[in-house]
């Protein structure tokens, strides 16, 4: 699609600026969980109370609880009870993708002038390796960070799943279309506590339609792209189209046809993507369902 560049006022955008530029410099020297618990009371306005909270001043039961939650320390997020992640990283993570939910909440995520350069700022700190002129738009959850490594000039739309419990590799000029969800993880059939990790990638010029589902361990080839709503179980082949559910290959992009695979099921090499099943600490396990799993006649 071919579109036209607009911009804020000048003076606008060095606002802006400066803005990001602060934070940005502020993650980088400071402890990371007061800046963001900082950075997320200002953009809600809370400022004032939250300095009150900090110096223990007396404040009501609700208020106090409500702006002692801007402190990700304070918090318990989902991905805290995955004992295959390294605490440290994932707590460091846990902090910038509060800040990163939080904003996405704040009036001043509507504004893509603002947006979409904090949250290139926040992908910086955030994922293993992130490339120049991201465009990470609202909505997008991500489950760790620190696992994602993601080109240059990728798009990523709004309301996208980037599942990188395992690892997740996204090439340069990727396109990703709203409610996609690219996955990493696999649960086992009989007992869903089984958690297996796999490394998805999308290699560069990928592209995926709106709903797009890609499974754990799949590898998307350079300029394939994904038609909505389709589900790959398998590998997609470089420059191939694919659609269904489950996916399969249906074309070549027209003009690739002399370099690209021939049509035909999709490969399954989802198993060669398999990561380790080793635990970096050691944990208190629990069992959150508490089902008996015995086949029928077993036990």
């Amino acid at each position: 699609m071919t579109k036209r560049h607009v911009d804020v006022p000048a003076e606008v955008r060095a606002e802006i600026d400066r803005t990001i530029k602060d934070v940005d410099s502020r993650l980088a020297a400071e402890e990371t969980a007061a800046v963001v618990g900082e950075v997320l009371a200002d953009l809600f306005g809370d400022s004032e109370e939250y300095g009150r909270y900090q110096r223990g001043e007396s404040l009501p039961p609700m208020t106090r609880m409500r702006v002692g939650s801007y402190d990700p320390r304070n918090a318990l997020v989902e991905t805290e009870h995955w004992a295959e992640q390294e605490l440290s990283k994932l707590r460091e993570s846990k902090c910038l993708r509060y800040l990163w939910a939080g904003f996405d909440r704040s009036p001043l995520a509507n504004n893509i002038a603002f947006a979409l350069p904090f949250r290139q700022m926040l992908a910086n700190h955030l994922f293993a390796d992130a490339g120049e002129e991201l465009r990470l738009f609202g909505g997008i959850k991500i489950q760790c960070g620190h696992n994602i490594e993601m080109g240059d000039n990728t798009v990523v739309h709004n309301d996208v799943l980037l599942d990188d419990r395992g690892k997740l590799t996204i090439g340069e000029r990727v396109s990703i279309a709203d409610n996609c969800h690219i996955h990493t993880h696999a649960h086992d059939t009989v007992d869903q506590t089984d958690v297996t990790t796999y490394e998805t990638i999308l290699e560069d010029d990928v592209r995926l339609g709106y709903g797009s589902m890609i499974s754990a361990g799949c590898r998307i080839g350079e300029n394939a792209m994904i038609g909505a709503g389709a589900k790959p179980l398998g590998d997609v082949p470089a420059h191939h189209i694919a659609a269904g559910a489950p996916a399969k290959s249906v074309k070549i992009k027209p003009g690739w046809e002399s370099v690209a695979a021939d049509l035909g099921p999709l490969e399954d090499n989802r198993e060669q993507r398999q990561l380790g099943r080793e635990f970096p600490e050691p944990f208190e396990e629990y069992d959150e369902f508490g089902r008996d799993l015995s086949a029928p006649g077993e036990g």
